[in-house]
């Protein structure tokens, strides 16, 4: 793993923390806030509910590793509402994200899960939005939040700070792994 986590600080991570997956908190309620359409994809990505899957077989499916990579970005804003200065530190981290998820693909194939933070972004429009078929289902990136993960609790058993300071955001994914 420690070759992915070269390649998300080279993509721009800004920490990585590890945590045993037998430690992170699953709870279906925290896909509520996807159900509830929070960020405006569901029902519009094919990584979003309704169409992401059941949530207790994919907390299984989670729950089948053993340990999980958390990365890290951390964007600076102008104050607490710059939600334009939010937007841009999510594409950026899901830039980070994608460079490694294709890492990972390269050297674990399917032996590995890549986590997200928000919708899958790895295409610019999203076929769902017109009735058509995931056009990259080996490569789409569904969100942790998606898989029920609680994040803040994730931070903080991988060692990270969830909150880090005035006038920043804070985004995480992760990579789910054995051995």
């Amino acid at each position: 793993m420690k070759i992915i986590a070269t390649t998300a600080f080279e993509a721009g991570a800004t920490a990585v923390g590890y945590a045993k997956v037998a430690d992170m908190k699953f709870d279906p309620a925290f896909r509520a806030a996807c159900e509830q359409n929070v960020c405006g994809k569901f029902g519009k990505c094919w990584m979003c509910p309704p169409d992401a899957g059941d949530i207790n077989e994919m907390i299984a499916t989670a729950k089948k590793f053993e340990n999980i990579m958390v990365l890290q970005t951390i964007g600076q804003l102008e104050d607490s509402y710059d939600f334009e200065g939010m937007q841009e530190a999510a594409v950026l981290h899901n830039k980070m994200t994608f460079v490694a998820a294709e890492k990972v693909r390269e050297l674990y194939g399917d032996r590995a899960l890549v986590m997200g933070a928000g919708a899958c972004h790895v295409c610019a429009r999203c076929t769902r939005l017109d009735e058509q078929p995931c056009r990259n289902p080996d490569t789409a990136i569904p969100s942790l939040e998606v898989y029920g993960v609680a994040v803040s609790e994730l931070a903080a058993v991988s060692g990270l700070k969830y909150i880090n300071g005035e006038n920043t955001v804070t985004y995480f994914s992760g990579v789910l792994y054995n051995g």
